[in-house]
């Protein structure tokens, strides 16, 4: 069967995939740290809700669109919005599956501390003191292991990913269930130590004079993007693969929503951990800044605090290996879909899938290495491709409206059996809220940086946190995409170009 021809077998096959998309470390691993990296003194709660809203007028939007437009393309990203938006907007689609590729080329990086983690909790007692915790962290990122899981996670991924959606079909089958059943163990255990009610207290109560700060809404739209894949281009890729009978607007609901769900589970479980294990040490706003400075970007919470709760409650060793192997379940379901992404575009350019594996690996390993050996890189590309992933859902928003929004409601959505209408809702938010979303919110924020946060550095792209270190890499990328845009879509669409 040749690639244009694959299907997922079944609609729950699909869904478990494009959950295996959305339910990852951007839930487990992201989501708590941003949680309390935009906390007010009085709690997150504020920040839960600007998030909620962006899942509502933002992520199921553009899933809805993700689905519809991988469906009704057949393609992969580049293929399939030059169909839908036209053959001089090939440089767009290419835009989207690059920051999807960019962002790949660390997120194998966290994959591979994942596996890391999962092997220690195999072989070494669990840390039992901040301290003890801490050291193991550390330890691992000033060792040259990162590179080596980097790399052990790039493998998996590949040989998940040669023979096509029958196999990436198979193993999220086995992953997505399992991971949701070691998150729901982890749970469960981390709110019955004594104090996590006030960890959990303080997720959900609202600092309300936060919201007035661009920078949460600016965190709440991309973390959103992080959470659930919208805009990424990943489920317009799987959903190429669906079947012309399968609705996508329940798809897109339960992509949604269950992952909201999974991203609250994990920060339940890392507040109410943290609370219980300093609740009795520290007051309120000495655990906040612990748990925002655990490592740069917070990026150790996960990984310094996990461990101490399983040395806190009976049989925590297979618990703690339980967890760290859920965790890393799901940093490949995601991976796999990323690898998927790219090596799609190039089998759509001609390309053998097995020689477009190993090419898109090969070249994602040696891109990642800087990220693997640098957290102040790895900071760097967290920061400049999560923001573009706003530019990424106004460019599918753009392809939708250059088709027609109600137009390709009409013959892209609507009308499965079985399946809801989007209705005129959902063609409002497409034609004007995601558009201007995405503006006012990069304008904001570019303003702000510039004129507030670091008037000193907005200017220097060397700073890896400032204005101009984003828009350097933005423009080079698109420069590079504009100048080579007919010769892709004479590569993707061949004779119809």
């Amino acid at each position: 069967m040749s690639n244009n021809e694959q299907r997922f077998s079944s609609r729950i096959g699909l869904i478990l995939s494009v959950l295996g998309i959305a339910v990852g470390t951007g839930n487990i691993w992201r989501f708590p740290r941003i949680a309390a990296s935009n906390a007010g003194e009085s709690g997150a709660g504020a920040f839960l809700l600007a998030w909620f809203i962006f899942l509502l007028i933002w992520s199921i939007p553009l899933i809805i669109a993700e689905y519809a437009l991988g469906k009704k393309g057949r393609m992969g990203v580049v293929g399939t919005i030059s169909k839908i938006a036209g053959e001089k907007f090939a440089w767009m689609g290419a835009f989207i599956a690059f920051v999807a590729t960019a962002i790949m080329f660390y997120y194998s990086v966290v994959a591979g501390w994942c596996l890391y983690y999962f092997s220690q909790m195999v072989i070494n007692p669990l840390p039992i003191t901040l301290e003890s915790s801490t050291a193991i962290w550390e330890g691992f990122q000033q060792s040259g292991l990162p590179v080596v899981f980097h790399g052990i996670a790039m493998t998996i991924g590949a040989l998940v990913v040669w023979k096509g959606v029958k196999s990436i079909e198979r193993v999220n089958t086995f992953l997505i269930p399992a991971l949701f059943t070691i998150v729901l163990i982890s749970l469960v255990r981390a709110v019955t130590l004594d104090g996590a009610g006030d960890g959990i207290a303080f997720l959900f109560s609202p600092d309300w004079a936060t919201l007035r700060a661009p920078r949460i809404w600016l965190e709440a739209l991309t973390q959103n993007a992080w959470d659930t894949g919208a805009g990424w281009g990943l489920i317009l890729t799987y959903g190429a693969y669906m079947h012309s009978k399968h609705g996508v607007v329940k798809n897109a609901m339960v992509t949604g929503f269950g992952n909201n769900l999974v991203s609250l589970v994990a920060a339940i479980t890392i507040f109410g951990t943290v609370f219980a294990v300093l609740g009795s040490e520290l007051t309120k706003p000495e655990i906040l800044k612990v748990m925002q400075e655990s490592g740069p970007a917070a990026t150790g919470l996960t990984f310094i605090w996990m461990p101490q709760l399983f040395a806190k409650m009976a049989f925590g060793n297979p618990l703690a290996m339980l967890f760290f192997l859920g965790l890393s379940f799901a940093a490949f379901s995601s991976l796999i879909s990323m690898i998927e992404l790219t090596t799609r575009i190039f089998v759509d350019m001609g390309l053998a899938r097995k020689s477009a594996v190993i090419a898109v690996c090969s070249v994602s390993f040696l891109l990642g290495i800087p990220s693997a050996i640098n957290l102040t890189f790895f900071g760097n590309q967290d920061f400049v491709w999560g923001v573009a992933l706003m530019v990424s859902g106004a460019f599918i928003a753009f392809s939708v409206n250059k088709y027609g929004v109600t137009a390709f409601r009409r013959d892209a959505i609507d009308g499965a059996e079985g399946d809801w209408s989007a209705g005129p809702l959902w063609d409002l938010l497409m034609k004007y809220f995601i558009p201007l979303q995405a503006v006012i919110l990069l304008g904001w924020w570019f303003w702000l940086s510039a004129t507030v946060y670091a008037p000193d550095s907005w200017f220097n792209p060397l700073d890896p946190y400032s204005v101009m270190t984003v828009v350097l890499q933005w423009v080079v990328v698109l420069s590079v995409f504009l100048i080579a845009n007919k010769w892709m879509v004479r590569k993707t669409l061949g004779e119809h170009s």
